[in-house]
């Protein structure tokens, strides 16, 4: 009886093996990969040489990794936890790829501090481009080592940012910064649970995108490390971000151009130059921004609080604005319109603008540093549809300024009374759109 179970289970293992065989599952050391197209599979960087030490470089294992994951629909790249994998800038293209790829981060990924690594310079570090349905989730750390791109000696100028810097190590950076993840030309873009810290320059950026989702999502950088944006928005459509805890040295999240119906909530920002949508029209450029809901976010030591930010001379708008429940807490400038932006000097006055109507403040309280609000808008093109609602904003200490409320060509609502009283505040205008500020 014993004898005869034991040819049965021998059996079944050859009928396995040949059943194995004609669905092309193949080994890689000790490890199988499932290499039939359509069906789901594994690929852990350390099948394809990566050393996780480090100090290897281990960009040729992630490409090989992803070449392969890349065939299969509803693959997972694993890049393990435990291991620390050094990677040079990276391009993980989707144009063959089959559909709802997962990036499953659990290790750290760090980024090469040698200029040899990066040329005459790049605009990102890792990107990936083209793809529908991919995901990149985990408990890992992509870590930019940002501070050899951080030049913070007594006389260094902006202005010579295409100037070549000396790293720590003596040997000179470009003088283009990389974005540490960007994902462009995607429809179905998830970020979950994953941390990017010290980002040579932006560390999350979609460009041309549609269908995204940030959430559990943690930026980390000093406050003072020069435009090292949280989460960057360009020419996207339909994004939810939230759950989410950003800190950095400019915006912690920026919305530019081409972006509508994008829905913020649940987000802790600071430091940083808080929340922000521009700035746009640069350069006489026309930027079309639309259905923004910043909700439940808490701000902290951030220069800025909710902005909203545009250069003289462009054209287009940005309408249908809405900022809800947001608690500040010793912010420079809580509540901003801009439309005389000037970064760098060197501007001039121009006559048309970006066109701003349809902006909403609901419950927004707590402490400032410089001033409460301030609405500063164009001569020829004022804004409008401003509508406030329990603005409660204190000085944070009584040493900190007590500066009255600012508005310049300004229309809107008191819904209820202010605290300061924004008295500066237009009767409401009614104007008929222009060619210029269509979208």
């Amino acid at each position: 009886m014993y004898s005869l179970t034991l040819k049965c289970l021998a059996l079944k293992l050859l009928l396995l093996i040949s059943c194995d065989a004609r669905h092309s599952v193949y080994w890689r050391g000790n490890r199988r990969s499932i290499a039939e197209g359509g069906s789901s599979g594994t690929f852990n960087v350390l099948d394809y040489g990566a050393k996780g030490d480090g100090t290897s470089d281990d960009t040729k294992a992630f490409e090989d990794a992803w070449n392969e994951a890349c065939k299969v629909a509803a693959s997972t790249l694993l890049v393990p936890s435990g291991s620390t994998f050094l990677v040079g800038p990276v391009s993980f293209l989707g144009k063959e790829c089959k559909e709802n790829i997962v990036f499953q981060l659990d290790g750290k990924i760090i980024a090469p501090t040698s200029s040899s690594a990066w040329g005459s310079g790049l605009l990102q570090w890792m990107e990936f481009k083209s793809l529908t349905g991919i995901t990149i989730k985990g408990k890992g750390v992509i870590d930019g080592q940002g501070s050899v791109w951080w030049n913070k000696s007594p006389d260094y100028d902006p202005a010579d940012e295409n100037d070549m810097m000396k790293d720590r190590k003596g040997t000179k950076m470009p003088g283009t910064k990389p974005t540490a993840l960007r994902f462009y030309g995607s429809n179905g873009v998830m970020v979950n649970g994953i941390t990017i810290q010290n980002s040579p320059q932006t560390h999350l950026k979609f460009d041309n995108c549609v269908n995204i989702q940030v959430s559990d999502f943690t930026t980390s950088s000093p406050g003072d490390s020069p435009n090292t944006d949280g989460i960057h928005l360009q020419n996207s459509q339909d994004a939810v971000i939230y759950r989410s805890t950003l800190a950095c040295g400019d915006d912690c999240i920026s919305i530019q151009t081409g972006c509508s119906n994008i829905y913020i909530h649940d987000v802790d920002c600071g430091p940083g130059h808080g929340i922000s949508i521009g700035g746009l029209g640069k350069e006489n450029t026309k930027a079309c921004v639309s259905n923004i809901t910043v909700r439940d976010v808490t701000m902290h030591e951030t220069t800025n609080g909710v902005r909203i930010k545009s250069w003289q001379g462009g054209s287009g708008s940005v309408k249908q604005v809405m900022f809800s429940n947001i608690q500040v807490s010793e912010v420079a400038n809580p509540i901003v319109i801009d439309q005389y932006y000037c970064d760098g000097g060197g501007c001039h006055n121009e006559t048309s603008a970006v066109a701003v109507s349809n902006i909403n403040y609901i419950n927004i309280k707590g402490t400032y540093t410089r001033e409460p609000v301030r609405f500063a808008c164009s001569d020829s093109l004022p804004c409008t549809g401003i509508s406030l609602s329990t603005i409660e904003l204190k000085p944070a200490t009584d040493k900190a300024s007590s500066s009255e409320p600012f508005c310049w060509e300004a229309h809107g609502e008191l819904k209820t009374e202010t605290l300061p009283p924004i008295q500066c505040l237009k009767t409401e205008k009614s104007t008929s759109q222009s060619s210029n500020d269509a979208c």
